[in-house]
């Protein structure tokens, strides 16, 4: 067996940040055989400058919009953003198969082995099919008027029926303000010992809809030609009006937060479902649409499981989980890089239930062996690049 070694001046086993003198051994097709002491690892070590780390897990990506780089302004709001998408997303096939292409290919260049891709058409299906990297599939149902609901998840079901053949799938409510009641019914049924994830609080009116049945988001609807006199608000927090009917789910990815608040925190600790729950933090995606940034250090306090995602390039300059955590240094100075570390690589294999094989450099996983290299006493800098040892 032909052993491959590598030492750095610190190794991110998944869980923490080991010092300078351990050597991580694994086999030619990236295995990992153990961690020893520097004494015990033999010849043919690779010194490296950096930090080594297990490959990323990005949480929250749409690859089938690929194509919309560039095209949306930024800091227009989510109700612009959202109407933008739907009217200018249709390009012809062979673009967006191409910026498909170009897109894995730029995640896997970012060290990025797994991803929690949202999926409304079948768009991503042939390039997945190449299995270059591990995806779960979000098979996302939208329709806030009810006499829908029956055709839309009709529609999901035949998307979840293809993408479940090449890898881990659930069809998922998109978001609150876009999902009814009689929708919400039909979803249910396929939660169960699933990953489910649902856009979560990204602007400040979201909670309004949902309080008083105001705010920006009743413009949408107007703007896109939806009745609402159905529609009963709840008087509570959105979060709040909908988390009860994600029970069933195996693992719940609640993505953005901008504008979680305690109170929600505090309603999802009460329901003794805590534990099953990750806030999904795409910082880049929040200042390209809302400049405004999630409650990280709230979070942090109180101890909620942290992942990382990158949404689309629609909404960021790249899919590149080093930047995020670039971004979150930058605004968040004291949040340690293990801390970060952590985020990206075991807690999002765990959400995405890809820990047997991804996400910390123990014997027998395969999770991918990337480098960080120009860090400044244990902080990333603004030239802090990766590399791909596997």
């Amino acid at each position: 067996m032909h052993w491959q070694k590598f030492q750095a001046d610190n190794i991110f086993d998944g869980e923490k940040l080991l010092p300078k003198d351990w050597v991580v051994i694994c086999d030619a097709e990236g295995r990992i055989e153990e961690i020893v002491d520097s004494n015990s690892a033999g010849d043919d070590v690779q010194h490296l400058k950096g930090i080594i780390s297990p490959g990323f897990i990005n949480c929250h990506c749409h690859l089938e919009l690929s194509h919309m780089k560039g095209l949306i302004a930024e800091k227009t709001g989510l109700v612009d953003f959202v109407f933008s998408v739907v009217t200018q997303r249709h390009f012809p096939e062979e673009e967006i198969y191409d910026a498909i292409v170009k897109a894995e290919s730029e995640m896997q260049k970012n060290g990025i082995v797994a991803v929690g891709d949202i999926c409304n058409n079948l768009l991503t299906f042939p390039q997945k099919s190449k299995q270059n990297l591990h995806y779960y599939n979000f098979i996302e149902s939208s329709g806030w008027h009810p006499d829908i609901a029956n055709s839309r998840i009709e529609r999901s079901k035949t998307y979840f029926d293809a993408f479940k053949e090449i890898a881990p799938s659930s069809i998922v409510p998109h978001a609150p303000y876009s999902v009814s009641d009689d929708l919400w019914k039909l979803i249910q049924p396929y939660f169960e010992n699933k990953v489910v994830s649902i856009h979560n609080q990204e602007t400040n009116f979201e909670d309004e809809l949902f309080i008083q049945n105001s705010g920006d988001f009743v413009r949408m609807y107007k703007m896109m030609n939806i009745d609402t006199s159905f529609y009963k608000p709840t008087g509570q927090s959105s979060l709040q009006s909908h988390f009860a009917k994600l029970q069933q789910a195996a693992q719940v990815i609640l993505v953005h937060n901008t504008f979680t608040q305690q109170a929600d925190i505090d309603f999802i600790k009460n329901s003794g479902s805590a534990k099953h729950v990750s806030f999904c933090l795409c910082a880049n995606a929040n200042l390209y649409i809302e400049n405004a940034l999630p409650p990280i250090e709230l979070l942090c306090k109180n101890d909620c499981r942290i992942v990382l995602g990158t949404d689309s390039l629609a909404s960021n300059n790249s899919l590149s989980i080093l930047d995020e955590m670039k971004t979150i240094q930058q605004h968040f100075p004291s949040i340690s890089l293990e801390e970060m570390l952590r985020w990206a690589t075991l807690n999002g294999a765990k959400t995405l239930q890809m820990d047997d094989s991804l996400g910390s450099l123990q014997k027998g996983k395969k999770p991918g062996l990337v480098l960080i290299e120009n860090v400044a006493a244990d902080e990333l800098t603004s030239t802090s690049a990766m590399r791909r040892l596997f």
